[in-house]
């Protein structure tokens, strides 16, 4: 019998991630970005009943660099992705990479009853998740 090794995504998700609230501008969202050294940020919920939205670096540049607008008058809640597509902590990596795959994704939020708890890439998926079962 082939019995593979089964990784979750909570063994591979970074626990350090950025938020920042909708309310606030890209300025600010760029600022927070170079300062922790990230080209995404989870926007936070406005109250029990919203979502969590995301604005990546792309955004910016597709949304306001391209259309030649001010960082400074722009609301990041304007361009952001909301709601995002997001993963249980105990999905198997091999499920996670296919909901990758199937809609492009650049992070998920790992989020467990309403809490997120960290965020998974693609490079966590292959370089940590995939590595392990190699290993």
């Amino acid at each position: 019998m082939n019995e593979q090794k089964s990784i979750r995504v909570r063994d591979i998700m970074k626990t350090t991630f950025a938020t920042i609230e909708g309310a606030a501008t890209v300025s600010d969202a760029l600022k927070m970005m170079k300062a922790q050294q990230t080209s995404v940020l989870l926007v936070n919920r406005r109250h029990d009943l919203d979502e969590y939205g995301m604005i990546t670096s792309g955004d910016i540049a597709r949304h306001v660099l391209a259309k030649d607008k001010s960082p400074s008058r722009v609301n990041v809640y304007e361009i952001m992705t909301c709601p995002v597509i997001q993963v249980h902590p105990d999905m198997d990596i091999r499920m996670c990479s296919r909901l990758f795959a199937c809609y492009d994704l650049v992070r998920a939020p790992v989020v467990e009853n309403h809490t997120v708890l960290g965020m998974v890439s693609p490079n966590a998926l292959v370089l940590d998740g995939l590595y392990q079962i190699c290993g």
